[in-house]
Parts: C-alpha cells; sequence; structure tokens
C-alpha cells in the first residue's frame, strides 16, 4: 500500500495522476503529505529548542567531537551541520533567521583554542 501511495503522490507531484484517483485521494487527509519531510522537520525544531535550553543554562556551544555527554554530542553535530548548509548556501533562510532569533552566534560557536569549560 505505501509503494502504491506513495507513487501517486509522485504522478500527482509530475501531474499525471488520473482524475478518477486524484478525486478519490482528496478525501483522505494529508495523503499528499510526506510523513519522512513532516518528521525531519519536526526533528529539526526540536533540536532548535534543546540548543537553546542547552545554551539558556550558561552552557558553552556543543561540541561533535571530544563531549561531556550523548546529549551534547547529538546537538554538537547537528548545529556543525547547520553551520556547514549555511556556508554551502543550502540552509533554509527561514531556517537561519530562527537560529538568529533562539540562539544568536550560532554561526560562530567556539572560537579555536579556547579550552574546554569545566
Amino acid at each position: 500500500m505505501a509503494r502504491w501511495l506513495s507513487g501517486r503522490r509522485r504522478e500527482a507531484a509530475e501531474g499525471t495522476l488520473d482524475p478518477a484517483y486524484r478525486d478519490g485521494l482528496a478525501r483522505v487527509p494529508g495523503w499528499r503529505g510526506n510523513r519522512r519531510d513532516a518528521e525531519d522537520e519536526a526533528r529539526w525544531h526540536h533540536r532548535l529548542a534543546q540548543l537553546e535550553d542547552f545554551r539558556h543554562v550558561g552552557s558553552n556551544w556543543p561540541r561533535h567531537m571530544d563531549c561531556d555527554s550523548e546529549r551534547e554530542h547529538t546537538l554538537g553535530v547537528w548545529i556543525h551541520t547547520q553551520r556547514y548548509k549555511n556556508r554551502r548556501g543550502e540552509l533554509d533562510p527561514g531556517k537561519v533567521k530562527l537560529l538568529d532569533d533562539a540562539v544568536p552566534g550560532w554561526q560562530t560557536g567556539r572560537t579555536r583554542g579556547r579550552h574546554r569549560r569545566r
């Protein structure tokens, strides 16, 4: 069923979906949505909230290597990826604004050579 629905979504995106399928599927809430995309978007916003909390308690920017906890590692990898995507112009401008508003200075992060805070 998932494979069939995926095919219909692809046809709808290409504009080749048979009108009978289009009309029938239009009655199914969210049939055009991509669950994976929705989950990825929700995860992105969850990570942003976690990073905001992490910084709010006075922590330095999370590291993606040589971490003190799994939480720091997860957030460090996430923010590292956001910085990388931003430098390459691949980060959505809306997400850049959300990051700027929630955690100012996110693009710079730690400065090299600074000792770890304990």
